[in-house]
């Protein structure tokens, strides 16, 4: 049994003054597996002067000086890649195929924000002004459960290199994971202060930081619902947010795609994360004239998504987090049959074999309009939507009819057109044919699906304020 009784605050691991305590579980056994002791208000506000006091001294330091610390900590967390795998699989149940780049893609946040770094200028002249970029002040990150460790590592690395010092709060669900992650930061040597990590309810410790008046940048991702409430509470003292919300991500097949290439891309994009992502494309646009074709494809190849523990090599999608995410997602499988969509594949309850562990056999829906809920909520889940369009125009119309903007797949042959397409797409990242990720372009959504861009300059921009001297 794990018991994680500490909170990360001014440099050492310190006991909470908050006495509450959340249970944590493997979700593919459904066993408890350990305890995190919750932080409070008083831990919250230790942190941020923590983080307050250590600010001005950090925001002078250099490019030079930020960099050599972005690669220690890099160095850090790459060390332990093995210990932070083994917690993702037990903790959040994470397939193979998942944890494989998780993981070093976590590490890598801080390479990449360095090489941003070096080539960023601080300052620039523009007319009679000399402007100056400058570190917005103390911030707080809010993070989720679904990548713990690359959340945390993104948001802080962004941190360090604008020069600013962070209060994080990560899930009290993945709090062996934070642990674990701690712990490496710890070992990476930066000063006292620049950043501490606090375990702790959303509406504890998440709200006392998106009101408090010394933090000045809140940069949260999780639920549309939640990140309306913190720019509620940030709006009080005028606080910067970066918001990274929902998605109901269309995956377009165009007419011209190659089956062969595209039905698998379509379900990774679909399934990516175990379905626990905002990015995930869960709305599969087909044209009319092959929707016969690509039903069958897509049937056959939904066979070849192992469901299973991250044990099994051969697994690609694991357990949903939790019961409550268990049952959220069980009862969006019975709506979409209630709303008289058609299943092709999946369905209610565990996949044969899995007697055990929260679980959810891949579900796909046909005969599926965008008016119905399964084609507008998030769901969260392995659940997709096959939704049929008569020419590109309506694709373009049904990808752009919903709240969600985040981003959106293309599958096709003719790159141009695809270019031109993605250009009528309202969201913030398209990716054409499964493209790789690319962590020096910006990543946010329109509507939504969010406020503000994360990584590369845009991202590092977030976190800065310009100011001009004119003489």
């Amino acid at each position: 049994m794990f018991n994680i009784d500490k909170a990360y605050i001014d440099g050492s691991f310190v006991t909470p003054k908050g006495s509450e305590t959340a249970d944590l579980y493997n979700p593919s056994t459904e066993e408890k597996i350990g305890t995190v002791r919750l932080g409070g208000l008083e831990d919250a506000r230790e942190a941020i002067a923590a983080a307050k006091r250590a600010f001005p001294a950090f925001s002078l330091t250099t490019k030079v000086e930020r960099i050599e610390m972005l690669k220690r900590l890099n160095a850090a967390v790459a060390a332990h890649t093995s210990d932070l795998t083994q917690a993702m699989a037990l903790e959040y149940g994470a397939p193979q195929t998942f944890t494989r780049f998780a993981i070093p893609h976590a590490a890598s946040s801080f390479l990449s924000m360095a090489k941003v770094l070096e080539d960023y200028d601080f300052e620039r002249q523009m007319g009679r002004a000399r402007v100056v970029m400058q570190s917005v002040g103390v911030t707080a990150a809010i993070t989720p459960w679904n990548s713990n460790i690359g959340f945390i590592t993104s948001k802080l690395a962004t941190a360090i290199a604008a020069g600013t010092t962070i209060v994080i709060k990560p899930s009290e669900m993945s709090a062996i994971q934070t642990q674990i992650l701690t712990e490496c930061l710890h070992e990476a040597g930066l000063p006292k202060g620049v950043f501490n990590i606090v375990n702790g309810l959303g509406n504890v410790v998440g709200a006392e930081l998106s009101r408090h008046p010394d933090i000045a940048k809140v940069t949260f991702t999780g639920s549309t619902a939640v990140g309306r409430e913190i720019m509620r509470n940030a709006a009080g003292t005028f606080k910067r947010v970066t918001l990274e919300l929902g998605g109901k991500g269309p995956n377009i097949i165009l007419d011209d795609a190659d089956l062969d290439a595209a039905i698998p891309a379509v379900l990774r994009m679909g399934f990516i994360n175990s379905g626990q992502a905002c990015i995930a494309g869960t709305r599969i646009l087909v044209p009319s004239h092959r929707l016969d074709d690509v039903l069958a494809r897509l049937k056959q190849e939904i066979e070849t998504f192992k469901v299973g523990a991250p044990d099994d090599p051969d697994a690609m999608i694991g357990p949903m987090v939790s019961r409550k995410q268990y049952e959220r997602v069980q009862s969006y499988i019975e709506l979409g049959m209630r709303e008289g969509a058609s299943l092709l594949a999946g369905g209610l309850g565990r996949p044969a074999g899995l007697e055990r562990g929260w679980f959810t056999k891949p579900t796909i829906f046909t005969d599926v309009n965008n008016q119905m809920r399964i084609a507008r909520e998030e769901i969260f889940g392995p659940v997709l939507s096959v939704i049929s369009y008569r020419d590109e125009d309506e694709a373009v119309a049904i990808a752009n009819d919903t709240p969600y903007g985040l981003q959106a797949y293309l599958h096709g042959t003719n790159v141009a057109r695809m270019q031109a397409i993605a250009d009528r797409l309202e969201c913030g990242r398209v990716v054409i044919n499964g493209a790789p990720h690319e962590p020096l372009a910006p990543f946010g959504g329109f509507k939504q699906s969010g406020i503000g861009r994360e990584y590369g300059v845009f991202g590092l921009e977030a976190f800065l304020e310009p100011r001009a001297v004119i003489a």
